[in-house]
């Protein structure tokens, strides 16, 4: 994509918290470890891809790089890119302390990131991708397309409306209070600033953005607001 286009998208410019900043990156960070087995996630991921030792694989969104230390425990190259200059720097030290090598880290996103090599055999993007606007997600998910071998996988994961038009105010109402039940009020204001500021959007949208990608694709899970979508390059 051209980098100079005037018109491009920035990814850099954060929707939602503010991840540039290292205080936020190291509270996210210690909040995912309190209400998700990170691990397991991980693992269902990588056995549900069938990750193998002599799999290419390339996390969009790698956050502070959980996803990708586990992953390149499995395979022999792992590239983990994010648009925050401070999440790649705080993941990448937590690599190096866990003695993990086959990491290769870059700031960049769905629109920026050009790989040098052989098309990837896998490619992970897991809550990341309502960051970018319909049209932008469009336009993301044909370059994952191109960077992908044939017969390759994309695995999906992402906060997905799948709930009828009707009742958005109702469930998105019941979706913030069960936030602060469970996890608290921190997390509970986090899922409406999500709703007000970021760019999620409904499941027959994403689905035919698959479909007209060139992906043949399986749900693997789906709810009101989150869907994981299972998808192999043709």
């Amino acid at each position: 994509m051209k980098s100079n286009a005037k018109w491009l998208y920035d990814e850099t410019v954060q929707v939602g918290t503010d991840y540039q900043d290292i205080s936020n990156v190291q509270a996210y960070d210690m909040q995912m470890a309190k209400f998700r087995d990170v691990t397991k996630e991980a693992a269902d991921i990588i056995e549900a891809i069938g990750l193998r030792r002599e799999h290419s694989l390339l996390e969009i969104g790698t956050g502070t790089g959980n996803f990708a230390i586990e992953a390149a425990k499995h395979c022999n190259n792992v590239y983990a890119i994010d648009v925050s200059s401070a999440m790649i720097a705080y993941a990448k030290q937590k690599a190096q302390k866990m003695g993990i090598s086959n990491i290769s880290y870059s700031q960049a996103g769905f629109l920026s990131y050009e790989h040098n090599g052989y098309p990837l055999d896998m490619i992970v993007s897991n809550i990341a991708l309502h960051h970018l606007p319909d049209f932008w997600k469009m336009i993301a998910l044909k370059r994952i397309y191109k960077l992908l071998k044939n017969d390759g996988t994309f695995y999906l994961g992402d906060v997905v409306f799948s709930f009828p038009i009707e009742e958005y105010d109702s469930k998105i109402d019941s979706w913030i209070e069960t936030m602060k039940e469970k996890v608290g009020i921190n997390f509970a204001q986090e899922a409406q600033m999500h709703i007000k500021e970021e760019y999620s959007t409904f499941d027959w949208i994403i689905e035919e953005m698959l479909h007209k990608s060139g992906f043949k694709f399986d749900i693997r899970h789906k709810d009101d607001f989150f869907a994981v979508y299972y998808c192999k390059k043709k």
